[in-house]
């Protein structure tokens, strides 16, 4: 299992996808061949006790499983980080204070605010000690930037402890009135800003890449390092229609 907390701390390049199918096959596969994958609990049907079993099973694949929360609440993150994710996805940051209360909620005091339970990340109550020393080496916050004020205020957010952001392109482009437009000019400049603003304060960008073709990774700026590519569904469609469509031309 790759070092991801190490990757993203050196701002070095590592490549996950999105899981909307709560399917344990489906997590399988693809933790096969990513460095980390994302159980989405915000734009999907999985419950708390289906992603329980995922992350076991990408876990156990050796790729890091994260959960993108529905909200930056704190019982929830205490939920999924006791359920054995190795971090979170937290939607809609956009403050300091947003960023700080998700930071919180992953860890112990006197560090964080997060309440102790003894459930399937402690090992069940056998293995608490090992699990406190593993938070505070290797648990991931990454901030979600998908609205004009997260990119405003992003300064602030950066000087936060959490470990990297990730641009939401629909949401981000939705708050400047233009929603999937992504050659807008107002939505070029908020990328272009977050890029700035990252590099000066020396923290990883991460962008989710929708679309389930190498080209659109390979087109992007070499400064997004914490990429998602595309997402179950859209390889799954995606790969259904390219191929019917071949047929066809035959």
């Amino acid at each position: 299992m790759i070092n991801l907390k190490q990757k993203l701390k050196k701002n070095q390049l590592s490549i996950g996808s999105w899981i909307t199918i709560g399917d344990p096959i489906v997590a399988e596969i693809m933790s096969r061949h990513f460095d980390w994958l994302v159980i989405d609990m915000e734009h999907s049907a999985i419950t708390l006790d289906k992603a329980q079993d995922l992350l076991r099973i990408i876990a156990l694949q050796g790729c890091k499983p994260l959960v993108r929360l529905r909200e930056n609440n704190s019982h929830i993150i205490k939920q999924v980080m006791d359920a054995g994710a190795h971090g979170i996805i937290v939607p809609m940051v956009n403050s300091m204070d947003d960023a700080m209360k998700a930071y919180n909620s992953v860890h112990y005091p006197p560090t964080g605010i997060r309440g102790v339970g003894l459930a399937r990340a402690q090992d069940y109550g056998f293995g608490f000690e090992k699990y406190k020393q593993w938070l505070k080496r290797e648990a991931i916050v990454i901030a979600q930037i998908e609205h004009i004020n997260g990119v405003k205020h992003l300064p602030e957010i950066l000087k936060t402890p959490i470990d990297g952001i990730i641009i939401g392109p629909y949401d981000l482009s939705a708050s400047l009135g233009v929603p999937g437009d992504f050659e807008n000019l107002y939505y070029k400049e908020a990328l272009t800003r977050i890029l700035n603003v990252a590099k000066d304060h020396k923290k990883p960008v991460g962008i989710h890449v929708i679309p389930p073709y190498a080209k659109d990774v390979a087109s992007l700026d070499p400064q997004y390092k914490f990429v998602a590519f595309s997402l179950d569904t859209m390889f799954f469609g995606s790969k259904i229609r390219d191929e019917l469509d071949g047929i066809k031309e035959l």
